[in-house]
């Protein structure tokens, strides 16, 4: 499958890395063409890695990850085109945390709204799924890292989208069991808050490889 990956950031090139592993075509989108770490990257990854602008990228892509910052996804999005975006599949992964008062972050977007919720209101055409969010990168790709059952969540307006990014996360590792769907885009909101507990659990467990489960 082709594949744009929007976002040249730790998260971008996790993803974007283990997707080329598994043969996939991936084109690296970022706001200009000749983007140094979308470079190193594409040297990195190998054959089917390339790179290029948001817009090139998503043009590429018959799938699509948002990897961009979250308080920048909304413009990176718009420079990827509307047209571009339509009718495709779109994973948003991104979280709108602010660091500017420091550490721990605080959220931009919470409580009456979420980035999930913006992405498919400006792009109504997109098939938005939120997913992998709740998670570090590399548990993104590798849930082995953290031992035990856990789980991943997604949600989306659209069912045989979110089928496809099922499938999607079946080949990172995940099993069928441990991704939850939550229903409609409007669970972003609280996929995304719970980066407010996230963020502080990191400091109690020593380390960004941890998850949750639930428990019925």
């Amino acid at each position: 499958m082709r594949i744009g990956v929007l976002g040249t950031g730790m998260v971008g090139q996790t993803i974007a890395s283990k997707l080329v592993g598994l043969g996939h075509d991936v084109r690296m989108g970022s706001r200009t063409a000749g983007n140094e770490k979308a470079a190193e990257w594409v040297e990195a990854a190998g054959g089917t890695a390339s790179q290029g602008t948001f817009a090139e990228a998503a043009e590429f892509g018959e799938l699509l990850f948002n990897c961009t910052a979250g308080g920048a996804s909304l413009e990176a999005l718009e420079q990827a085109g509307e047209a571009a975006l339509a009718g495709k599949v779109l994973v948003d992964v991104a979280n709108t945390l602010d660091f500017s008062q420091g550490r721990p972050p605080t959220l931009t977007v919470c409580n009456t709204d979420s980035l999930g919720e913006q992405i498919q209101r400006r792009f109504p055409q997109t098939r938005v799924v939120k997913a992998l969010n709740t998670v570090n990168c590399q548990v993104m790709v590798d849930p082995g890292l953290v031992s035990g059952d856990h789980d991943v969540f997604l949600c989306g307006e659209d069912e045989a989208a979110k089928g496809e990014v099922v499938s999607l996360l079946e080949s990172f590792g995940w099993k069928a069991e441990q991704i939850v769907d939550l229903g409609g885009i409007g669970a972003s909101r609280g996929t995304e808050m719970y980066l407010a507990l996230w963020v502080r659990l990191i400091g109690t467990v020593g380390t960004p490889h941890f998850n949750v489960k639930v428990v019925r």
